[in-house]
């Protein structure tokens, strides 16, 4: 009976958190006059004109909105693979003057809001003539700037046996050698983790990309679903659900597709 009445509070709870997604996708299905005039789920006189129109109707077709947050999605997944992976294993297998003490402030900065050093950030990507590129998105993550993925490997590598550190180095390996054959292989679940965290989160991320993009065909999807709201009031609202559906299908479908590989990598290094 407990297990019944379990089931039954989870699949409402489901239903519950379903519900505003399953209503945005009705609501792309309904012409603008009538999306809150009829909240129902089911649209009297469906359409797909709201989809026709979200694609064009910002003046640049949003496939080009599509692409720009794939390219950096793609160079943001690619640095924090190569550099959080190689800043973890110096944190967990080196042994340096100061490491600790790294470590720690490494830590530290994942208590530090974003808009703290959004100012310093911002002045030297303008000095460095950067601003309206792609280059305050994608540099970063080739520094090793996420200490959340650095945290999550280290822990990983730290549950790896030294034992077979120490036979690579009896075989003739250096750290390079340990890093490429041994390490790396067996951290592919933590690394699975990051390049899906890495990719949703930089799809979702609005505020760096408002900040730092200006021109229309460099936009990216948050920005450009922002378009479709005029302050005026004569909003595209059938337009924006539609296009926001579509924004979905990508984070979607990479989170459908891995996500045991995220609970495997969760699980490997300890965290929940």
């Amino acid at each position: 009976m407990k297990r019944v009445l379990a089931h039954v509070g989870l699949t409402a709870g489901a239903l519950i958190m379903l519900y505003p997604l399953l209503w945005m996708i009705s609501a792309s299905l309904r012409k603008n006059t009538d999306i809150f005039e009829h909240p129902g789920l089911i649209p009297e006189h469906p359409t797909l004109g709201n989809y026709a129109l979200g694609w064009t109707s910002t003046g640049t077709s949003f496939g080009v909105y599509m692409l720009n947050s794939l390219i950096i999605c793609a160079a943001v997944v690619i640095g924090n693979l190569l550099t959080c992976s190689l800043t973890a294993y110096a944190f967990a297998r080196m042994t340096f003057v100061g490491r600790k003490t790294l470590f720690g402030l490494m830590l530290a900065t994942l208590m530090l809001p974003a808009h703290v050093t959004l100012i310093a950030q911002y002045s030297i990507f303008r000095k460095l003539d950067w601003i309206d590129t792609f280059w305050p998105m994608i540099v970063p993550s080739f520094l090793a700037t996420d200490a959340f993925f650095v945290f999550l490997m280290v822990q990983f590598i730290r549950s790896i046996p030294v034992e077979l550190d120490d036979a690579a180095r009896i075989d003739g390996c250096g750290y390079w050698g340990i890093y490429r054959r041994i390490i790396l292989p067996l951290l592919s679940p933590a690394l699975v983790t990051t390049a899906i965290f890495s990719f949703i989160w930089t799809w979702n991320n609005f505020f760096s990309q408002l900040i730092y993009l200006s021109t229309r065909t460099k936009l990216t999807v948050p920005v450009a679903l922002r378009g479709f709201l005029d302050a005026t009031g004569s909003s595209e609202w059938g337009a924006l659900f539609a296009m926001s559906v579509v924004t979905l299908v990508p984070v979607v479908a990479v989170f459908v597709i891995f996500q045991r590989r995220i609970l495997a990598g969760m699980a490997h290094t300890g965290l929940k």
